[in-house]
C-alpha cells in the first residue's frame, strides 16, 4: 500500500499542484490539505482517492502557486486619492500640519490594502485541477505496481527458503528415532536396572514415536506453501488472505519445532520462523 505521486497542472497565471502518498492501515484513512478555492469538490475529491486507493493511509495536498505579481494585494487608488483629499482640507480647515510622508499614512488608512475580491471557481478551471489529481492517483498506483512486483519476488524467494528447509529436516527425522530409541533404553537399564518385555518396549516406543510424528505438518505446511503461490497469483485483493494464510503456515512451523526433540531440526525450525517472519511484514504491505 505504499505509494507517491505527484502531478502539476497550468491553468491561466497558476500552477495546480496535486500530491498523494499512502501507508499501511487496514482500512481507508484519509487526510487532505486542499486549497480554499477548491474545498467545495473535497467530497468529489475523497470519492476518486477511496475508488482508487481502497485502503491505506492516504495524505493528500492540493494547491496553487501563483506569479508573485498576481498575489500582491492591490492598492486603492480612488481610496488613497480620497484620503489625501480630506487630509488636505483637514489641514487647510484647522491649520493642522500636514503629513511629511504622505505614502506611509495614506497606506496605513483602512481598506486601502484590503483585498475585497471574491474568487469563484469555473468548472474549466475544475477540469483541470482534477487532471491533476487524477494523474497524481495514477502515479501513486504506479509506484505501487513496481513495489508489489518487487514484493511478489521477495515472497517468492521466501517461500522457497521455506521449502528448502523443510525438506532438508527428511535426513534428521530416522535419526532421531534411533536417538530416542538408545535413550530410552539407556535411562531404562540404567534407573530400573530390570528386564522388560522387549515386545512391550517396541509397541510404548512405538506409540511415543507416533505422539512426536511430524509428517501432517510438513503435508500441510507444504500445501500452505503452495495456497501462498496461488493467492499472489489471483491479483489484486488478496493482502489480507495472505496474511490468513502465513498465520497457519505459522502454526504447522511451530508444532513441527515442539514435536521435534532435536537439536537440528530445531534449528531449522528457527530459520523456517525468521523466513515467515519477514513474509508477515511485508504481507501487510499488500492489498
Amino acid at each position: 500500500m505504499t505509494g507517491y505521486g505527484k502531478a502539476i497542472a497550468t491553468y491561466g497565471n497558476k500552477k495546480i499542484c496535486a500530491e498523494i502518498k499512502s501507508l499501511n492501515s487496514k482500512a481507508m484513512d484519509l487526510s487532505t490539505r486542499i486549497a480554499p478555492l477548491y474545498r467545495e469538490k473535497e467530497m468529489e475529491i475523497r470519492t476518486l482517492i477511496a475508488q482508487s486507493l481502497e485502503r491505506g493511509k492516504v495524505d493528500f495536498s492540493l494547491w496553487i502557486e501563483e506569479d508573485s505579481a498576481t498575489l500582491a494585494t492591490p492598492i486603492n487608488k480612488g481610496l488613497v486619492e480620497s484620503y489625501y483629499r480630506q487630509i488636505k482640507s483637514i489641514s487647510e480647515t484647522t491649520g493642522i500640519p500636514e503629513p511629511e510622508d504622505w505614502f506611509a499614512t495614506l497606506l496605513r488608512m483602512p481598506d486601502v490594502l484590503t483585498r475585497t475580491e471574491i474568487k469563484e471557481l469555473s468548472d474549466e478551471e475544475w477540469n483541470v485541477a482534477r487532471g491533476a489529481v487524477t494523474e497524481a492517483i495514477e502515479r501513486l498506483m504506479e509506484f505501487r505496481q513496481q513495489e508489489g512486483a518487487a514484493l511478489e519476488k521477495k515472497f517468492n524467494e521466501k517461500i522457497d527458503n521455506i521449502a528448502s528447509l523443510l525438506a532438508s529436516i527428511a535426513p534428521y527425522e530416522q535419526e532421531r528415532t534411533e536417538k530416542i530409541r538408545e535413550r530410552i533404553l539407556e535411562n531404562l537399564q540404567k534407573s530400573l536396572g530390570v528386564e522388560y518385555d522387549n515386545n512391550r518396549f517396541e509397541q510404548e516406543l512405538i506409540f511415543y514415536i507416533e505422539k512426536l510424528d511430524i509428517n501432517e505438518e510438513k503435508q500441510r505446511l507444504t500445501n500452505h506453501l503452495k495456497y501462498f503461490r496461488e493467492t499472489m497469483q489471483d491479483g489484486h485483493g488478496q493482502g489480507k488472505k495472505l496474511g490468513f494464510i502465513a498465520q497457519e503456515m505459522g502454526r504447522e512451523i511451530n508444532t513441527t519445532g515442539s514435536k521435534s526433540n532435536h537439536a537440528e531440526m530445531q534449528n531449522i525450525v528457527v530459520k523456517m520462523k525468521d523466513e515467515l517472519e519477514q513474509i508477515k511484514e511485508q504481507v501487510l504491505n499488500v492489498m
